[in-house]
């Protein structure tokens, strides 16, 4: 049977090709040296160009862009100190709670890095969060509201916890080595306000990294749209689409380009739904509690909107970190694996520019490489929560960022992915996918080893 080819490029005059053999499974053997230098973009290690951190310790991804000027500085350093405040430790009237997830950002967002599930069935979730809806399958519990709420102040009581289990899912490569994935099951406990009915849908989704997000943001709406594919028109079996979401402050549908479903359009919006749903606390665009039996709208928002602005100029300017590594030999022949095998149809590896951004200057016209479309895209049962989202179906997601990604490890100390952190690794995270990256999911269990080892220290080096 004969093999497929995939054009990569031009590489100093040398036509390079990459094979899919659908009987062998082999790719061709390790591009010479000088081929793979070839295909070198220039400037693709700046993943968020002149904002990008070149820190590759611990703080990779809490560090102010690299073209702040200081003038500015003491306002993203205050920012700061409202991200990593503990809310159960302020003076005065303002509280966080009753029920909340957690007393500050930094609780789910530990050095602005990644969230993941509970070490064991023990461990109350910290920054594994679980989104509820009403038994008809819209709009938020009747009872516990849009979130479970899993801790509590002093004098009341938290609606529950979850325990997380585990079950193994095997599997085998082509090549003959074996592989063991976990299918998370989820059993609600201690519950006060009375047991979940049946068609009540839920979603956990972990805390994703805290930085890049102000130059998301700055991606033109044209840019987004131009790659979107509802009828897969192009048949290539990736389809695709935006979420359209209420954007609270003006009314009206926008475009959604955050959360695990692009739920949030802006990110004035995120960052206010997560102070109201993770820690109960009010600002402007939400000035009562989500909870079914929480405290009405106050005289003044709990978080003041200058602390709001604070906050979100913190936000919106940390720093998506350099790559390493980027010119190596084995991490050129992964960045032509994940090309070949499919991966960039929905984690594009096109750059985009963002846009000019009033008072932001740092995000203004920078060349990105955040590895993601930020569309909506069915992945499948495995992956399915069944809980609509503004236009996401209950098996649809939005394509994540995979900047940083290779540095979780080293910033977080674990290396769980996916929505709910089920992956153990990256290597996991891609066999879970399916739905409309099944092809390319099936495509990376045929590679030899070594070519999956190298699609792997590609996506190590973003």
């Amino acid at each position: 049977m004969k093999g497929r080819l995939f054009l990569l490029g031009l590489c100093a005059g040398v036509l390079v090709l990459v094979a899919l053999w659908a009987d062998t499974t082999r790719l061709p053997p390790p591009l010479e040296l000088g081929e793979l230098a070839a295909r070198l973009e220039p400037g693709e290690e700046l993943s968020g160009g002149a904002t990008t951190v070149p820190d590759p310790g611990r703080n990779a991804f809490g560090r102010s862009p690299m073209n702040l000027a200081r003038a500015r500085w003491p306002g993203f350093h205050a920012g700061k100190r409202i991200f990593d405040r503990d809310w159960t430790d302020v003076e005065g009237p303002v509280q966080v709670g009753p029920l909340f997830n957690a007393a500050s950002c930094m609780t789910c967002h530990v050095k602005d890095g990644r969230g993941r599930p509970p070490a064991s069935p023990a461990e109350t979730p910290v920054s594994l969060a679980f989104q509820l809806t009403a038994p008809e399958g819209q709009g938020p519990h009747p009872r516990y509201g849009v979130q479970l709420d899993v801790r509590h102040v002093a004098g009341t009581a938290a609606e529950g916890t979850v325990e997380v289990r585990y079950d193994e899912v095997s599997g085998r490569f082509s090549s003959g080595e074996s592989y063991a994935l976990l299918r998370p099951r989820y059993t609600f406990a201690a519950l006060t306000k009375g047991p979940l009915e049946d068609g009540v849908r839920f979603s956990p989704r972990v805390a994703p990294v805290n930085f890049g997000l102000g130059l998301l943001e700055a991606i033109p709406e044209a840019a987004l749209l131009a790659h979107e594919d509802p009828d897969d028109r192009d048949q290539d079996g990736i389809s695709g689409r935006a979420n359209r979401v209420l954007d609270v402050e003006q009314g009206q549908p926008r475009l959604g380009r955050f959360g695990w479903k692009a739920n949030q359009p802006t990110l004035r919006q995120q960052v206010a739904h997560a102070l109201v749903a993770d820690m109960g606390l009010t600002t402007t665009l939400y000035p009562r509690e989500q909870g079914h039996d929480a405290r009405g709208a106050a005289d003044a928002p709990e978080v003041s909107p200058q602390e709001l602005d604070s906050l979100l100029f913190y936000t919106r300017l940390v720093a998506p970190p350099k790559r390493r590594d980027w010119s190596a030999p084995a991490t050129l022949r992964g960045k032509a694996v994940f090309a070949a095998i499919g991966c960039g149809g929905c984690h594009l590896t096109t750059p985009f520019e963002t846009e000019e951004v009033p008072g932001f200057p740092e995000l203004s016209h920078q060349k990105l490489y955040p590895y993601t479309d930020l569309l909506l895209h069915d992945l499948g049962e495995g992956l399915a929560d069944g809980r609509p989202d503004g236009l996401a179906t209950g098996q649809e997601w939005r394509t994540p960022p995979l900047w940083g990604i290779g540095l979780v490890k080293v910033v977080n100390g674990h290396t769980r992915f996916l929505h709910d952190g089920r992956a153990r690794d990256l290597e996991e995270a891609v066999l879970w996918h399916g739905g409309e990256a099944a092809p390319a999911q099936e495509r990376y269990t045929r590679l030899p080893l070594a070519d999956r080892q190298a699609l792997l220290t590609f996506l190590e080096s973003l």
